[in-house]
């Protein structure tokens, strides 16, 4: 089914697979490089003239309503005037408005009038989904777009889109650049055709759970190739695409043909069409090979979208699965509930309570045409299970209504609701307390689903096609591939009405009107101040997370804490409140010392504690004191940062006084990127997690930490401060200089204002 080339590998004329090893191809490997259509897009957009070290400028911004108020107040600190080029404010996260008071609709009325002030594009709440609406009016062939969502992969189109965190937004609006080394690029060579019932995630899933833990793609660019590409419609491309982002690549772009051309000609955007294709030999660093009439309907079981099996296996062996997905979930829940899946299984056969079709990976016209074809004449009964679909855009889902499938769906029991994320992070359907829920949404992470551990609730969420969705939800809940439903899908052709976006849309044409006031609500804060990286640092740790891979929602939870995304102070309250209750305190203990160094206080007054890790260090290093010391925390995890974009992740830790992170590895670029954009030491040790030479509680000195990063030392000699100093290495690994100088300027918006 799927194959991974252990080397390098040259494509010739697009279909011949030549491996590395004893290759005669009439390139050598440097110039055969260059013909990737990765390759071209990035040289293309690169302003700095080295292709080995990338200053890349975007052609479009895009942010929805948890993000684009922090990136426009860091901006706006910053000297922001005008949006240089499109930025389109989309609202499809904290659409609800029903936590908070006013809270989410004054961000929505901010967003509103910063469009308007500075030039960009503002769509309103339940109109789209943020990647939807960029597939039907941003993307284009050979462009780049740059998001502050994690799931920003417009690559089916012929677009190169990254996800990262609002600061490197937030350089783009002050026409700075994405600093990046060249990425290698991975060819996912598609063959075959997929059988009749198999849909999108399907595919995406069985590629995710072949890539994602050896970190095959890790960082690198997936370039779609191969004659399966040829086989797929436009809409099964983008449900492949989107999922990308689970296996922690950087970005991803597909050859493009006469259905990606005629989806733009559908969406009146034909200009915007270009064809794309390696050249006659291209070499790539890798090969995932994809025999696509092989992939089965799959299911990613709790709780990562790697933890895949077919549906087939998973109801041929229910009992060991089960107890294997149960021991699995003790290192993610760590103990905090009890957790079994065994009740489950009713007369040998999986029951789940809910079903879920949304968002940017489900919500397509394609996958909700298929889910009512599967469904229509059939019911979804009157027990616990219920079934729910989210089209990802109003065109679309006008569409659906035009064309009986939303009659169809509801005839069957289904609810059918507007554009909008919030099933796939918390903020909607959250299930009930052991509920199992079958979603074609992004992710399946412990909680994200909405339920809460520390008030002792766990549900779970696991990943399938739309398809088999609605055959489950046909056969009333149990567990039913799409495979084994005798279903005739009509095939659907889709028509798109520009009229809706053209009638609620403000779009500024890039005009900025300075007249306009921007419209403040009280939950909306500024970033409080942050001080610039002292000579000497004091490192409480303050949190220490032992599971091999830890999210970016278990760093800061999503669902209703978004709502305080435009509060940096309100929302740090939450920080790690899933998993680890008490870091707030903690991390709030140790940031007195420092606000009291702030204040031209003594920080021994501040934290009683320090007074013998000062006497230990002034032992060795006597003029480490008054005017040469900052104190602060850190937290270890094994690997950091897997997941979503969201900046907060790191952001909540520095405005609780993290100086740090210490890591084994970091999960994502973009998780590294949003600790250095806000002034965090992102240190790695050598040290395996088992046997680490400090423990939660432990301080750690690190002598002229300043003079390391202004060295350009890679490896930062440091201690673990007891009755004595133990050193221990940690690392810096590689940093651009202007990364080195924010972590210096103590962040971002300090190295804006200069």
């Amino acid at each position: 089914m799927i194959k991974l080339y252990e080397e390098g590998v040259y494509l010739l004329n697009g279909t011949q697979i030549v491996e590395e090893s004893g290759a005669q191809v009439p390139l050598g490997k440097d110039e055969a490089a260059k013909n990737t259509m990765a390759y071209g897009i990035l040289e293309a957009h690169n302003t700095s003239g080295d292709m080995e070290k990338l200053q890349i400028k975007f052609d479009k911004l895009t942010s929805h309503d948890i993000t684009f108020v922090g990136i426009i107040q860091t901006a706006r600190a910053s000297g922001l005037e005008k949006f240089p080029i499109p930025y389109v404010l989309t609202n499809c996260h904290n659409s609800l408005c029903a936590v908070g008071g006013t809270i989410n609709e004054d961000d929505h009325m901010f967003g509103l009038t910063c469009a308007k002030r500075y030039g960009g594009v503002y769509v309103p709440p339940h109109q789209a989904v943020i990647h939807q609406y960029a597939r039907e009016m941003l993307a284009g062939g050979g462009r780049m777009i740059l998001g502050s969502d994690s799931h920003t992969r417009y690559g089916a189109l012929g677009t190169m889109a990254m996800g990262e965190g609002g600061p490197e937004l937030v350089k783009q609006l002050l026409n700075k650049t994405y600093d990046i080394k060249m990425p290698g690029v991975i060819a996912i060579y598609l063959d075959g055709e997929p059988m009749k019932g198999v849909g999108p995630q399907d595919v995406a899933l069985a590629i995710i759970g072949a890539t994602f833990k050896n970190g095959y793609v890790n960082n690198k660019v997936m370039e779609f190739v191969g004659p399966g590409v040829e086989k797929l419609s436009a809409d099964f491309r983008i449900g492949i695409d989107v999922m990308t982002t689970e296996t922690t690549c950087l970005s991803s772009i597909w050859k493009t043909d006469e259905k990606i051309k005629e989806f733009y000609e559908i969406h009146g955007r034909a200009e915007d069409y270009k064809e794309l294709n390696p050249g006659q030999c291209a070499y790539y660093d890798g090969m995932v090979y994809v025999d696509l009439s092989e992939i089965k309907p799959m299911i990613a079981m709790p709780f990562h979208p790697s933890n895949v099996y077919t549906i087939d296996e998973l109801n041929a062996d229910l009992k060991d699965i089960l107890h294997d997905v149960e021991q699995k979930a003790l290192v993610s829940l760590d103990g905090a509930v009890e957790y079994s899946l065994q009740d489950k299984v009713v007369d040998g056969k999986f029951y789940v309570e809910q079903g879920i079709i949304a968002g940017c990976a489900g919500g397509g016209f394609e996958n909700i045409c298929a889910a009512a074809d599967i469904i229509k004449g059939r019911y979804i009964g009157a027990d616990a299970f219920t079934f729910s679909v989210y089209p990802a855009s109003t065109p679309i889902y006008l569409e659906l209504v035009k064309n009986g499938a939303v009659a169809d769906l509801l005839a069957a029991g289904t609810i059918v609701k507007t554009a909008f994320c919030g099933p796939c992070f918390g903020a909607g359907d959250t299930p009930a307390n052991n509920a199992f829920s079958i979603r074609h949404s992004t992710r399946n992470f412990p909680n994200r689903e909405g339920s809460k551990l520390q008030s002792g609730q766990i549900s779970s969420v696991a990943l399938m096609d739309a398809r088999s969705i609605a055959a489950t939800a046909a056969n009333k809940g149990f567990l039913t591939p799409a495979t084994a439903v005798d279903a005739e899908y009509s095939g659907k052709k889709y028509h798109f009405d520009g009229s809706i976006y053209a009638n609620r849309v403000f779009d500024s044409k890039g005009v900025a009107d300075s007249s306009v006031e921007i419209q403040f609500g009280p939950n909306i804060k500024d970033w409080p101040a942050m001080s610039a990286l002292p000579e000497n640092l004091v490192l409480k740790v303050v949190s220490e997370i032992h599971d091999p891979v830890t999210t970016t929602d278990e760093l800061i939870p999503s669902g209703e804490t978004s709502s305080y995304r435009s509060n940096p102070l309100g929302l740090a309250e939450f920080a790690l409140s899933r998993k680890d209750p008490a870091y707030v305190g903690r991390a709030k203990e140790v940031q007195a010392a420092q606000k009291a160094i702030e204040a031209g206080n003594c920080p021994l007054d501040a934290l009683e504690e320090l007074k013998p890790v000062m006497e230990a260090i002034q032992e060795t290093y006597p003029n480490v004191g008054k005017g040469n010391l900052g104190v602060g925390s850190t937290i270890f995890a094994v690997k950091p940062g897997d997941g979503s974009a969201r900046e907060q992740a790191a952001s909540c830790q520095k405005v609780l006084g993290g100086w740090a992170n210490i890591a084994n590895e970091y999960a994502t670029k973009r998780y590294r990127s949003n600790l250095i954009n806000w002034g965090m030491l992102p240190f790695l040790t050598k040290a395996g997690h088992t046997a680490l030479p400090f423990k939660n509680g432990d301080y750690i000195f690190v002598p002229d930490v300043r003079k390391a990063v202004e060295g350009k030392l890679s490896d930062v000699k440091a201690y673990v401060v007891g009755e004595g100093l133990t050193e221990i290495e940690l690392q810096l690994g590689d940093m651009t200089d202007t990364e080195r100088e924010i972590i210096l300027k103590g962040c971002l918006i300090n190295y804006y204002r200069g």
